[in-house]
């Protein structure tokens, strides 16, 4: 989350922010859409607030997630989760942190990201020893500190 997209020399890269262009563009077109109701200037006046509303929204998902900082977190707390394995290490835990964190924004709630994550871990996960029943644990517990961050309850699980 949170790409920078087409940089180029001397830019600075936090202000080219994919989500914020992928959420002008999705609320342009939803503003456009019900902006066609009133015509042809209602469908231009509703393609500018919902790119600006859909940019804010976007960017503001993009900025959400700061891998560095949930990467410390659960260095840091890995251990005291009800879910680790004694003789495991963060380097086991730390892809399926990653998975977890890094796809809040792909998908709109954990039920439906599983079965990807679950399809990518072969792929993600390293040297790290857990299995997949095991890594979905440490991945649904990164989903849902990213989703408490966000106002509201994202993906109507309850958490």
């Amino acid at each position: 989350m949170g790409e920078v997209a087409n940089p180029k020399a001397g830019d600075e890269l936090h202000e080219h922010n994919l989500a914020g262009g992928v959420g002008v563009g999705g609320g342009a077109v939803a503003g456009a859409a019900l902006g066609a109701v009133g015509g042809p200037v209602g469908m231009a006046a509703g393609a500018a607030i919902g790119s600006i509303a859909g940019g804010m929204v976007g960017k503001g998902a993009g900025h959400l997630v700061n891998p560095q900082e949930e990467d410390a977190y659960w260095r840091n707390s890995f251990q005291g989760q009800s879910y680790y394995t004694p003789g495991f290490s963060y380097d086991d835990y730390s892809p399926a942190y990653a998975l977890g964190y890094n796809n809040t924004g792909r998908f709109n709630s954990y039920d439906q990201a599983e079965p990807q994550m679950a399809s990518e871990w072969d792929r993600v996960k390293g040297h790290s020893r857990l299995s997949w029943d095991q890594a979905k644990l440490a991945s649904r517990a990164a989903w849902n500190r990213v989703e408490r961050a966000i106002p509201g309850d994202s993906d109507r699980d309850g958490r």
